[in-house]
């Protein structure tokens, strides 16, 4: 059975394939699923038909047969596990790989999140140029514990697997910030992942999507 997954109908990235569906796209390409996709306005994400998929009324959310699902990390890992290609076969090896996937979520993410929010949000705020260096910092000090991991690996553990793909999409937020680019194995990371060929038709997918949007 097909699966069909939700993406923004109007992406506030503007193409750019920073949209929670990117990770679940580039998923399904590296196992070689296809998938159907459907879209949701904003307005759409509010209503009874799409909080019953997400009961935080947000993209992107996986249907397939009777199983549901919401966070895209969830459905990462739900594609990794039931699919070859993105999780080792040897059990510690996976277990690692599941690791960097919620490390990228829940320890590297956070502070670059913040920084979109003070950047978007708060720019106006007094208080903006006081703390903008502050979560750079917090930013920084995790790159740099991420960059003395990876030391000169393609890889963060062997081959490339679900926690490289996630990580990946969360560094990707920063490309526009220069604080990558303090850090060149990182930026090579990132270039790596961009490289795929999965990478790149899910970033396809999704730009097709925001070119159609924009022409509308």
């Amino acid at each position: 059975m097909i699966p069909t997954i939700t993406a923004f109908e109007r992406s506030p990235d503007g193409g750019r394939g920073l949209a929670r569906d990117m990770h679940v796209r580039w998923a399904l390409e590296e196992v070689g699923q296809s998938y159907d996709v459907r879209l949701v306005s904003f307005g759409g994400m509010k209503q009874p038909a799409h909080l019953a998929l997400s009961p935080f009324g947000s993209i992107p959310t996986y249907e397939e047969g009777g199983l549901a699902l919401f966070e895209s990390g969830s459905i990462v890992l739900h594609i990794a596990q039931r699919h070859t290609g993105l999780l080792p076969d040897d059990a510690n090896a996976r277990a690692r790989a599941i690791t960097w996937m919620f490390a990228a979520y829940s320890t590297v993410e956070p502070p670059i999140l913040d920084r979109a929010t003070a950047v978007i949000l708060e720019r106006d705020a007094p208080w903006h140029d006081e703390r903008l260096p502050l979560v750079d910092d917090r930013i920084r000090k995790r790159l740099a514990e991420l960059s003395r991991h990876l030391g000169d690996c393609d890889w963060l553990d062997g081959a490339f697997s679900a926690g490289d793909l996630v990580m990946v999409g969360v560094l990707r937020r920063l490309q526009r910030s220069g604080l990558l680019n303090e850090f060149p194995n990182l930026a090579a990371y990132v270039s790596r992942g961009e490289a795929r060929p999965a990478f790149k038709r899910a970033f396809e997918a999704q730009l097709a999507v925001a070119m159609a949007a924009s022409n509308s």
